[in-house]
């Protein structure tokens, strides 16, 4: 979560993965192993706010995380906009991004989700 000034608190959500124990333990070893560390790399969008890891590393707010174990940046993008916080950039690809129906009366339907095909709620 970043404050930006004038709007408040932001969120930034990517997904990505972890990197093996191997690949790491030299880093670990040269810094200081008793701190708890996670190595991470975001996926690339195919569009959106970056298109490299150097992009996205020169555009996160906070040096700090929260990190979930799954790919549930949707769901947690969703939740951002039901709770009206605003998100400041993600690598979500917009097929996976769940808008309740009545806010889309504004976008193109060829902007929308179809309702029948959307698994995560399902109309009565």
């Amino acid at each position: 979560m970043n404050m930006v000034a004038g709007v408040g608190p932001t969120l930034q959500i990517v997904e990505g993965r972890t990197l093996p124990d191997e690949g790491t333990d030299t880093i670990v070893e040269r810094a200081d192993p008793t701190w708890p560390t996670t190595f991470f790399v975001s996926r690339i969008p195919s569009s959106g706010a970056f298109s490299s890891v150097y992009d996205w590393m020169d555009k996160w707010g906070a040096n700090h995380t929260s990190t979930g174990y799954s790919h549930i940046g949707a769901d947690v993008l969703t939740l951002a906009a039901m709770l009206r916080i605003p998100v400041s950039m993600h690598n979500i690809e917009t097929k996976d991004i769940f808008r309740p129906r009545t806010w889309s009366s504004s976008e193109p339907s060829s902007n929308r989700r179809a309702r029948d095909t959307d698994r995560r709620v399902r109309p009565s």
